[in-house]
């Protein structure tokens, strides 16, 4: 597994690879940006990709946690050159320290830079840098530039790590990546001087359009360099790829300051702190050396208090401490009863005591507040699904599909809705839910074969064996590409 984690990063994405050079001879696509890809062949990639990283459980799905990182990329990018948003954002389940950026603009952000950063700006900085190396275009001019490296040899060794994985060979699919190193090897050029200046200046401007503080990315800078002398242990991994010098820093610090608009910058959110204090405790190995931690910084007045004792109610809880964590959420409840957070965890502590109506009562007055949330209707539809009213089921059923219309590739919504329906009495819908979320996992044969299963049914209606042939061609087309790329 920690393999794969240094080794798909190596070949789908070349983090600060490649040196910007004028004169590139690409065609202008439109803007400042130019794509390696059509857009089709990207959005392609990109599922791929998630797919593939699904597989290997290195992607942290939390609904908040995905929501917020989401949330701050797009805003990064609706002040870039390429609005298009053909970008996608994710946590990657990796305490080292890194990020990276890839030909379909894929953003991925590991879970150990997130927990080492101040506050938010400083992640954006990092976020904002990897958006910059997309959209001015690094990776293409340094594909043009790269001898006896082609795009398609890239992105053949990656397909055949996924079609091998799709088709139920994880090892095969290691062995793959495997035998692709040496072309990442060749392929992964650290970034230039030029191409990393022109991605800090470029980011930084992005911190300052989007109201986030120019100075993060300084920040964050110096707070690599002291945990890397604090450990001892040489660079981290975004040092390795992202090389710093004094004058980067001094450079990027001046630019910081020349962005800066005091007007224009918004108050810091205090929202990133829960979404750090929640990921600390997804991520934990020893809960209760957590639960000291929290436990230190709310006595040593850490700001903010409420992020601090969001983590430790978490960390109690998945430690079982539940009369100590309903301590501490009723302090939380006091502080701001209205805070979306602190009434989701009120309505799951209430489903633990058997006060399913008291739960539902607070659900259902988020679910009108918060219209589409992942997470409230995530933990709404598991509420209702909690006893033996069909009624509920069915309502957990109905609003889990109308979810997945707008957000299909959700694995973690499809896996629920899976369970509503079949416990709404709804087996063919269950059976096709199963089949997305073997698909959303690369597993492409799996899902063909549930399908196949369900078309065999004879108690289908003309509307069923409509969807499901449908789909079936779907997969089937799709199983055709990644043989195609096995080959």
């Amino acid at each position: 597994m920690r393999l794969l984690r240094i080794l798909i990063p190596a070949l789908l994405f070349m983090p600060g690879i490649l040196a910007a050079q004028t004169g590139s001879g690409l065609p202008d696509m439109g803007g400042t940006s130019t794509r390696v890809l059509p857009i089709e062949q990207e959005q392609t990639f990109a599922r791929d990709f998630e797919r593939y990283m699904r597989a290997h459980n290195l992607l942290i799905e939390d609904p908040m946690i995905r929501d917020y990182f989401e949330d701050m990329g797009y805003r990064l990018v609706a002040n870039s050159d390429r609005r298009d948003g053909n970008f996608h954002f994710f946590v990657i389940r990796e305490s080292g320290i890194n990020a990276f950026a890839s030909v379909a603009g894929v953003i991925g952000i590991h879970s150990g830079l997130i927990l080492l950063a101040e506050d938010e700006s400083e992640v954006a900085g990092v976020v904002a840098h990897e958006i910059a190396h997309v959209t001015q275009d690094h990776l293409a001019r340094g594909l043009e530039n790269a001898q006896d490296v082609s795009l398609p040899a890239m992105l053949a060794t990656v397909g055949l790590a996924i079609a091998a994985s799709a088709v139920g060979s994880p090892d095969a699919g290691q062995a793959v990546l495997m035998s692709g190193l040496g072309l990442a090897q060749q392929f992964q050029i650290n970034h230039t001087r030029q191409s990393e200046a022109e991605a800090d200046r470029i980011g930084i401007a992005l911190l300052g359009d989007t109201g986030f503080d120019p100075h993060g990315m300084t920040r964050f800078f110096e707070r690599l360099n002291v945990h890397s002398r604090a450990m001892g242990q040489g660079p981290p991994e975004y040092l390795r790829t992202h090389p710093l010098t004094i004058n980067r820093i001094a450079e990027a610090r001046s630019r910081a300051d020349e962005v800066f608009n005091p007007r224009a910058a918004t108050e810091p959110s205090e929202e990133f702190h829960f979404v750090q204090a929640r990921l600390r405790v997804l991520m934990s190995q020893r809960l209760d050396h957590d639960i000291r931690w929290f436990q230190t910084r709310l006595e040593n007045g850490t700001r903010p208090a409420d992020a601090m004792r969001y983590g430790l109610v978490l960390a109690l809880s998945r430690e079982g401490r539940m009369d100590e964590a309903e301590v501490q959420l009723e302090r939380l409840l006091s502080s701001d009863p209205q805070r979306q957070l602190f009434q989701l965890l009120e309505a799951e502590f209430q489903l633990r005591a058997g006060r399913r109506d008291r739960a539902l009562e607070v659900l259902e007055r988020l679910v009108h507040q918060y219209p589409g949330s992942r997470q409230v209707t995530s933990q709404y539809a598991q509420t209702l699904m909690h006893g033996d009213s069909g009624a509920d089921a069915e309502r957990a059923s109905e609003l889990l599909r109308g979810y997945l219309r707008a957000y299909p590739d959700d694995l973690r919504m499809t896996e629920l809705y899976a369970r509503a329906a079949n416990q709404a009495g709804e087996p063919v819908r269950a059976a096709e839910a199963v089949a997305e979320s073997y698909y959303l996992r690369g597993g492409v044969e799996e899902a063909i074969e549930q399908l196949e299963r369900v078309s065999d049914r004879p108690d289908l209606d003309y509307y069923q064996r409509a969807r499901v042939t449908a789909r079936l061609n779907e997969l089937r087309s799709e199983q055709l590409r990644l043989a195609a790329q096995n080959r």
